[in-house]
């Protein structure tokens, strides 16, 4: 069957009995459904038959409020194990991650984004924070120190500190 193809016509005509057939299936289904529903309701709940006087049908709506009672406390326990098993299911689907030590990671994308439009996007609209970095930095003056100002050229200085005349200039200026 591999090798050969099966041709359009009979293709078709093989997708219109498998859609007839699932369509039949599907009203068997609602059928069934709907049967079941009925025995349900006709093993769970009771004619209904309205008495004549005020006690008997206030007696009526206590019984049908501890009935009420009763199925709302049933389905809140069902639905707090139904959340307890779901939180199970999460716990060992991240303990079978952890075992298996596959993490796929994301590629992630390269976004530029300024400094203020990040501190936007992190606090949202609500907060202006404005982020000039310029304006917090505190300004520093140069101090020229006063040796460096003397020694503009430096083989001017060795020139004139070479031979006695120089030394003897180096001791007094110290001095």
């Amino acid at each position: 069957m591999e090798g050969t193809k099966m041709s359009t016509s009979r293709r078709n005509h093989l997708k219109s009995l498998l859609l007839q057939i699932a369509e039949t299936m599907l009203e068997e289904e609602a059928r069934e459904a709907q049967k079941e529903k009925m025995m349900y309701m006709e093993e769970n709940c009771s004619t209904l038959c309205v008495p004549g006087s005020i006690q008997e049908l206030q007696d009526l709506c206590r019984g049908l409020h501890k009935q009420i009672d009763l199925v709302d406390e049933e389905r809140y326990d069902v639905e707090i194990k139904v959340s307890k098993s779901n939180k199970e299911i999460d716990d060992l689907k991240l303990m079978v991650q952890d075992l298996k030590g596959k993490f796929k990671k994301p590629a992630l994308k390269k976004v530029r984004m300024s400094a203020d439009a990040m501190l936007a996007a992190l606090l949202g609209s609500k907060h202006k924070v404005s982020m000039d970095l310029r304006a917090n930095l505190k300004q520093v003056k140069k101090e020229v120190k006063e040796e460096e100002k003397q020694t503009g050229n430096w083989r001017k200085n060795i020139e004139e500190k070479a031979g006695m005349d120089g030394r003897k200039k180096m001791f007094q200026t110290e001095a």
